[in-house]
């Protein structure tokens, strides 16, 4: 059983699997800010994170607390003064890097936050250890989960335990092998992801497998997909990653890969359905299969589906054909069913 600790509106370590993103507009552009944190909050994001930089910076944490109806989390590296600046502006959530603070500064920290019922979230990350752990093991699993445990006394020796733990690399199998450490040495719920994942082509790729083979063996409780691209891009991956691992909470489309039995464009139409599925947030399997060998029996498990044929499809449900429908009506044949489904 994982700790539960409760970040404003949620909980972490409850069964659940939230969904972060992090903010990237000048923290001095608040209206910017603002904006993008509510289309964040309108694409699905549960919780959001700022970094304030500057003291003056937590006026982005107020205006974020006044806009939105999810989580806050303020991001502090070096300076314990803005950690208590955006303490006092509401935020939900504090991040420290404890390795750029020193102890009694942390623990001043701490002291605010148990006043008021905040967590700390320990993000540690192979480029800010500690000398002696890199003196004793170099930038490795082991390095980066001894780092954050002993952060983590460092807290409960002052009574402070009201804390979520983060252990990431660039390295996937690294970020991998430290998180089932962690998930073995403690019960603090885990917030995971891949640090600096890259671009949005790569990053996807290296945040899929990280997070989800994570994820698969029930490792996480809050998930950030982390590229350089624009922070929506964050959210759609992630629902892509809960979806591909089974704990989707949006539509998902299957479809086969094509081949020389296929008679219609099935790629046109594959991005057709999910063009439209993409709406779709419940978690509801859609097949779009290019000919009878990859029909209804294939694909039984979808809740809809159609196998194609030449100009035609077989439109099923639960691998039980209903149905044939002329190739140029499978898009809107299919929405039309989707539709009274759900």
């Amino acid at each position: 059983m994982r700790k539960q600790v409760k970040v404003g509106s949620v909980t972490l370590g409850d069964g659940n699997i939230y969904i972060q993103s992090m903010l990237k507009k000048p923290a001095h552009d608040i209206e910017a800010n603002v904006k993008q944190a509510l289309e964040l909050q309108e694409a699905g994001c549960e919780i959001i994170r700022a970094a304030v930089p500057e003291a003056q910076d937590a006026e982005l944490i107020y205006a974020l607390k006044s806009a939105l109806e999810i989580p806050v989390v303020a991001d502090i590296h070096f300076d314990y003064k803005i950690a208590l600046e955006a303490i006092n502006a509401g935020a939900d959530k504090i991040r420290l890097n404890p390795g750029n603070l020193e102890p009694d500064k942390r623990e001043l920290v701490a002291r605010e936050c148990q006043k008021r019922g905040i967590p700390i979230r320990i993000g540690v990350n192979g480029g800010s250890l500690e000398k002696d752990i890199l003196q004793k093991h170099g930038v490795c699993a082991e390095a980066l989960v001894e780092s954050a445990l002993r952060s983590v006394r460092h807290f409960e020796d002052i009574g402070f335990d009201n804390i979520v733990l983060t252990a990431k690399t660039s390295s996937v199998k690294m970020t991998i092998d430290a998180y089932r450490l962690l998930h073995k040495k403690c019960d603090y719920p885990l917030h995971v992801g891949i640090t600096e994942a890259g671009t949005k082509r790569l990053g996807i790729i290296k945040s899929a497998v990280g997070i989800g083979a994570l994820l698969a063996d029930g490792i996480g409780d809050t998930i950030r997909v982390s590229l350089t691209d624009e922070p929506i891009e964050e959210i759609y991956a992630a629902f892509d990653i809960l979806t591909a691992v089974g704990k989707g909470r949006s539509a998902e489309v299957i479809s086969c890969p094509t081949c020389g039995r296929t008679k219609v464009d099935l790629i046109k139409l594959v991005n057709e359905v999910e063009a439209f599925a993409a709406g779709i947030k419940k978690p509801l399997k859609i097949a779009v299969m290019g000919c009878a060998v990859n029909g209804p029996g294939e694909a039984s498990e979808a809740d809809i589906g159609i196998a194609c044929g030449d100009g035609f499809g077989l439109l099923f449900k639960k691998g039980e054909i209903i149905g044939k429908v002329p190739e140029e009506k499978i898009p809107r044949t299919l929405k039309k069913e989707i539709e009274e489904m759900l």
